[in-house]
């Protein structure tokens, strides 16, 4: 129910929906370009405080990027970039490590080549961007929901429930930075997609970057959950090898060697249950693994065979027995343990997943992010159909993502005055 005011609307020159990374940084750029006219900038966020999930990221560590030059940080998104190469040349790495200092933030590389604070916490740096922020006139409401959008003439009425009731703002452009579907307790739950789905076309979410589930017998369930696999090779399909961390859990694996195969396992899932391929021995070659094996076993136990010739033990072994009886012979045995077969039944929850695929279908934007059937109307982070693996890599086409949004939008409302000063 419409619950809006009857008063006169709010109005603002900018509206920007969405209070996370993608909304602070169309927000930024928007107020530098338009700080030489008196424009208003509004920002709205449901929640009780802007960059709920930039502070939960936050608690371990804030990966902020991936130090790593232009063209190899955008052939790690799916596509190698597609749509999104141009804004991730215009802020990639090294602009969002001099965004950071120029908050007071100074930044460093880890071993693994993410970027992180060095307050190792997201609080001071999201504190310095707010007060930038407001000191630059953008004025911030929280706690409004938004609920819909109208286009009326050359301007949008967006509404929105706020604790003292329906609220409606009417605004020349409009930036909606309203997150995708996972982590809903922090904002992200993508309830937009029906009522925006009038103004762009929005392809259905799919959890990324999530764990996966695996059919494990109740021994390896009550013994090895919570176990980490370390030095295993994983792949789906005809998906080149990644070599990572994952974790055991009750419901099957998860962790950073699962996240980076997202995109193949989602495309085998559509058509039902995908099988996972573990390597358990990636540095050691079928020929001397089949070699170690076919030695005199003597007495020993097969936990400590499988040790001492495969360098099998723990939750790695308990994998291989997983897959059914030990082959008997070496060469047999070789191959389970380079190419272990574990069936997927599905992905986790959408809830769960760090990140989603889907949303607003790009055919439905042009170059400069706006929707093509809502002149004046502006889409940017998650919100959009794109993936990307964890690493920084999600958190820095958000920001770019917002940035190129809000310029986008500020340029509109510049050539909107000019076109009224000619009338």
């Amino acid at each position: 129910m419409d619950r809006t005011k009857t008063r006169d609307d709010e109005r603002a020159d900018l509206l920007i929906v969405g209070g996370g990374p993608a909304g602070l940084a169309a927000a930024e750029v928007a107020a530098e370009r338009l700080a030489g006219r008196p424009a208003r900038i509004l920002l709205a966020e449901r929640m009780p405080t802007v960059g709920r999930k930039f502070l939960m990221a936050g608690k371990s560590g804030l990966n902020l990027t991936f130090d790593a030059e232009p063209e190899a940080f955008r052939a790690s998104y799916a596509q190698g970039g597609g749509e999104l190469s141009p804004m991730l040349a215009a802020f990639g790495p090294r602009q969002i490590r001099a965004w950071a200092h120029g908050l007071g933030q100074e930044t460093f590389v880890g071993p693994s080549g993410r970027v992180f604070p060095r307050a190792m916490k997201a609080s001071p740096l999201l504190r310095a961007w707010r007060a930038r922020l407001e000191s630059d006139g953008v004025e911030i409401r929280t706690r409004w929901r938004w609920t819909g959008l109208e286009r009326r003439d050359d301007a949008f009425r967006a509404r929105f429930e706020t604790p003292e009731g329906g609220e409606a703002v009417e605004a020349g452009a409009v930036v909606m930075a309203l997150g995708g579907a996972s982590w809903p307790r922090l904002g992200s739950d993508g309830a937009w997609t029906d009522a925006l789905g009038a103004h762009a076309p929005v392809r259905p979410f799919e959890a990324s970057n999530v764990g996966v589930e695996i059919a494990w017998s109740e021994h390896f369930r009550a013994r090895f959950a919570g176990a980490p696999i370390k030095g295993a090779a994983l792949s789906v399909g005809g998906a080149p090898p990644v070599r990572g961390e994952c974790v055991a859990t009750a419901h099957g694996l998860e962790g950073g060697a699962i996240y980076a195969l997202s995109d193949a396992l989602r495309a085998r899932l559509r058509a039902g249950p995908a099988t996972l391929t573990l390597d358990l021995s990636p540095d050691r070659s079928e020929a001397a693994l089949s070699e170690a094996l076919a030695k005199p076993r003597g007495k020993a136990s097969t936990a400590n065979w499988l040790r001492k010739a495969a360098r099998l033990v723990g939750v790695k072994a308990a994998l291989l027995r997983e897959a059914g009886p030990l082959p008997s012979e070496p060469l047999a045995l070789a191959a389970r343990i380079k190419a272990l077969p574990l069936p997927v039944l599905r992905a986790r929850p959408i809830a769960e997943a760090i990140s989603t695929a889907g949303g607003v279908d790009w055919p439905g934007i042009d170059a400069s992010l706006m929707a093509k059937d809502a002149p004046g109307l502006f889409l940017a982070g998650e919100m959009i159909d794109w993936d990307a693996p964890t690493g920084g890599y999600l958190l820095t086409a958000c920001i770019a993502t917002g940035r190129w949004a809000g310029e986008s939008a500020a340029r509109w409302l510049e050539t909107r005055a000019e076109r009224a000063a000619i009338r």
